[in-house]
């Protein structure tokens, strides 16, 4: 009997923090393209769009004229997809499996830069520093809000992915329900906390319990190399495909070093080594087929953030969130060849072709130089 090869044999893997499987089929990398492909992301914007309603002192849709801002720019969306309480009660169901639950709360555009033409890759470090400010600020003050129970903070970058705009930029969602995928990770980690005790060496959860995500994390960092999954590493964060990634080029991005439950915890030491990441990483992706890469981007933390007494934050069970943030891109072969998700994956499973270690591999053999610096 042949001896078993996860680089070329059908296999499951587990996501623990959702609960679900991954089937994996490596052997069908080979196997040819005749189906859809999409144009190229473009890479040359200007500078300054008039056109465009997220540029500094140009007029929006909805009639409102935007700062001249020269750094970020944070303002409520125009067409917010949640409205702010009081909302109307639900009407009585109709039946036990036809239920309403309102939800209340606003949404915020925080927009990355002036420049039309930036986007993470290209920003300076510093610049992404002060987006993670604004996302900090973001979801202090929308998460201290009366009846929000959630704060989501994601950028959705690429045509391909349903993004209406390429200036840069990202939303915050701000609800007064926990949504599906942040409550089912929530979950998994306050059962992990409960029932198992932490590897050695591992970093501590909150008093001391295990964390789904520091042990994961501190046993990737133990791989090999050529046998593993994390692409970059630096003093405090690190970018890794996951075991369980269902995206072909999926990237989670987490602090190793200890445990950090949200934005509202980094030390200024950690916000910059969280910029940097984020700056390295983007121009990998950038690089891997030469484009302007699309991906969804979300950050999952604390559902709201902890009380201050006396410049002191007050731990309390939420703190079972570990941050980290979730990188998942479409395409699949090249620029123009995008991930769909087929009948098996909407009728059955998920399912991916590229093993996690094969794209962990070629996200490393990319350059940090940007390509579009070399011509």
């Amino acid at each position: 009997m042949v001896d078993f090869d996860p680089s070329s044999h059908p296999h499951r893997r587990f996501n623990p923090l959702t609960g679900s499987h991954i089937l994996v089929s490596p052997h069908r990398t080979k196997r040819p393209w005749l189906g859809q492909t999409e144009a190229p992301q473009l890479s040359t914007l200007p500078e300054y769009d008039p056109e465009c309603y997220l540029c500094p002192g140009n007029t929006r849709v909805g009639g409102k004229v935007n700062d001249k801002y020269t750094s970020t720019l944070v303002f409520e969306n125009d067409f917010a997809a949640v409205l702010p309480p009081p909302g109307p009660a639900a009407p009585d169901a109709s039946h036990p499996l036809l239920t309403v639950e309102p939800v209340q709360g606003g949404c915020d555009v925080i927009c990355f830069h002036p420049r039309h033409d930036l986007s993470f890759p290209t920003l300076q470090i510093p610049d992404i520093e002060k987006v993670i400010d604004q996302w900090t600020q973001v979801y202090l003050t929308r998460g201290r809000q009366e009846g929000i129970k959630y704060v989501q903070l994601f950028e959705t970058k690429g045509a391909i992915m349903g993004c209406s705009n390429p200036h840069p930029h990202s939303q915050a969602w701000s609800l007064s329900v926990i949504p599906t995928l942040p409550e089912k990770e929530l979950n998994a980690l306050r059962s992990y906390a409960s029932k198992q005790n932490t590897q050695q060496g591992a970093p501590k959860g909150p008093d001391g319990q295990a964390c789904l995500l520091c042990d994961y994390v501190h046993h990737e960092i133990g791989v090999a190399e050529d046998e593993g999954r994390i692409v970059i590493k630096n003093n405090n964060w690190v970018a890794l495909v996951p075991w369980w990634a269902y995206w072909p080029y999926e990237v989670m991005l987490l602090p190793y070093k200890r445990h950090v439950p949200s934005l509202q915890h980094l030390t200024e030491e950690e916000k910059r080594d969280y910029a940097e990441i984020i700056s390295r990483m983007t121009k990998r992706y950038d690089n891997l087929f030469s484009c302007s890469f699309a991906y969804a981007m979300g950050i999952h933390q604390r559902p709201v953030p902890a009380q201050e007494v006396d410049g002191k934050l007050v731990a309390d069970e939420q703190d079972v969130a570990h941050l980290h943030v979730h990188f998942e891109p479409p395409l699949l072969r090249s620029a123009s060849v995008r991930k769909f998700m087929a009948s098996f994956e909407v009728m059955a499973e998920s399912q991916r072709d590229l093993t996690p270690e094969q794209a962990a591999k070629r996200l490393r053999e990319c350059s940090e130089v940007h390509y579009l610096s070399k011509q």
